[in-house]
């Protein structure tokens, strides 16, 4: 796309004129809209719309998912012959391999937001899914335990900038009442591919033997390989942000400008100082967003890290014990799906949330305190269900929230940065001393929904002060912008 396109593109979305709307501020939420007035019909709308989907989330959904695969095969691995021959399940090692991939995780995801943007999306997350398919398939040669740790704290610093990009990127497209179906059609369809993992890493631990390799040696070479594929599918396919696409005709790009422009005001990227920087890292709220990801993930990442091992525990084999880790993940995504269409329907955020954080107490309590293993397992699908649809509903939750191009890039760092502390949670609260029912490490989990259910009353409380205050004509405008109020 030329510059002149580009900037005809831009500076359509300042005239708004055909689709003002005289509700703004009137109500809870911003005014999305009307695509049936002005030049727009709803055909049309729906029809971009659509095409915008198509581009924009198959293709990241994918990505992410062998994101969620290369760094959580480690369990499979484990039992795949890794324990024996890297001496894994001597004092800490499995922990340490596990949690040394997110202290570089943690730290470089706000770097990378800022990097995004001005390399481009398809350049940017093409070459680190390169980089990190090159990682997984060397690991599958390494002959000590220690060298395992180093190839996994290179991929915690590669993958850094993949998913804090994906989810500043999706956000950038959709209007408030639209990104949590979209976020959890993301995350869900990544984690569901994902949870057959271990199905398919049983059935590529079935080449033991071939070429003098072990079976976990074959899991990263061959998931480190289908890796390297889908990065060069990455930079064919992923799409840029709304304003420097070049996919859509200049119509579409100016009804997707305009109607973002009507929902938040934040198309154009502002750019970065240091006093943002500093004003957006003393936003309670931001630090409060970030508080509730850590927690979901805490949850996420003890199924993911864990849950092959907890399955060998009840006394199923190996090979069962994979298999049988794929089902709860299916399953979850039911749940997940409708919490998100009733959040989107009802523009609500918390409740649904508080709601999927009870459902996995529920499951976390059958799955470590009852004696019989099938009620056991059971729980796990209530367990996991409720934690990954909390995943992408936080990430909903904080995009309807704030406003702001580089507030958006730092808060989708920030949050996601706390997710990689959950993961450090969950790496050393499941204790192989625990075994097999792995108690501690299950009550940490139904402790992190707790603190789930605890923050986001005090956010509605505090959501729907500020939004009566506003509405009264008191107090400064929530996000710096008239007629924006918060998503409860």
């Amino acid at each position: 796309m030329d510059n002149n396109s580009l900037e005809k593109k831009r500076s359509s979305s300042e005239r708004l004129d055909h689709v003002a709307d005289p509700n703004v501020g009137k109500g809870e939420h911003a005014v999305t809209i009307d695509a049936e007035t002005g030049s727009w019909d709803s055909a049309f709308a729906k029809r971009t719309i659509r095409h915008v989907d198509r581009r924009v989330l198959p293709i990241l959904a994918a990505l992410y998912a062998i994101s969620l695969i290369d760094r959580t095969n480690t369990s499979n691995a484990y039992v795949a012959g890794a324990a024996r021959d890297l001496g894994l399940y001597i004092g800490s090692r499995y922990t340490i391999i596990t949690v040394i991939f997110f202290v570089p995780y943690i730290i470089f995801e706000l770097p990378s937001n800022i990097v995004v943007r001005r390399v481009g999306c398809a350049r940017w997350l093409g070459s680190i899914v390169l980089a990190w398919g090159i990682v997984m398939l060397g690991m599958g040669f390494v002959k000590h335990w220690w060298q395992l740790a180093i190839c996994r704290a290179l991929l915690g610093l590669l993958e850094a900038g993949f998913f804090p990009a994906c989810a500043y990127l999706i956000s950038t497209w959709y209007i408030r009442r639209e990104v949590q179906k979209r976020m959890t059609a993301f995350y869900m369809l990544s984690v569901v591919v994902g949870g057959f993992s271990s199905a398919i890493a049983g059935g590529i631990s079935e080449l033991k033997g071939k070429r003098g390799l072990n079976g976990w040696q074959w899991i990263f070479i061959i998931e480190g390989a289908v890796t390297i594929f889908l990065s060069f599918l990455a930079f064919l396919f992923v799409v840029d942000f709304p304003d420097k696409n070049g996919f859509l005709s200049d119509e579409e790009t100016k009804f997707v400008l305009a109607r973002l422009a009507k929902d938040r005001d934040d198309v154009e990227s502002d750019p970065w100082t240091w006093g943002k920087f500093w004003s957006y890292m003393a936003t309670p709220k931001l630090w409060a967003f970030g508080l509730l990801f850590g927690c979901s993930t805490t949850v996420s990442y003890a199924f993911a890290y864990f849950l092959p091992i907890i399955m060998v525990g009840m006394g199923y084999t190996d090979l069962n014990a994979q298999l049988l880790s794929a089902p709860p993940y299916f399953a979850s995504i039911f749940i997940a799906f409708a919490g998100a269409w009733a959040s989107d329907k009802y523009l609500i955020r918390a409740p649904i949330i508080m709601w999927q954080a009870v459902l996995s107490i529920i499951g976390l309590s059958m799955t470590a305190f009852h004696t019989r293993n099938d009620v056991r397992y059971a729980g796990v699908f209530l367990g996991l269900a409720g934690a990954n649809a909390n995943v992408a509903g936080v990430l909903g939750y904080m995009q309807n929230n704030i406003v702001g191009q580089t507030k958006r890039a730092f808060t989708s760092a920030l949050v996601i940065g706390s997710g990689g502390v959950g993961g450090i949670i969950a790496s050393t609260t499941f204790r192989s001393k625990d075994s097999p029912k792995y108690r501690p490490g299950l009550w940490v989990t139904i402790g992190a929904n707790f603190i789930i259910i605890i923050v986001c009353s005090i956010m509605t409380a505090v959501f729907s002060y500020r939004n009566k205050q506003v509405r009264a004509g008191k107090g400064r405008p929530i996000e710096g912008k008239v007629g924006f109020f918060y998503t409860i």
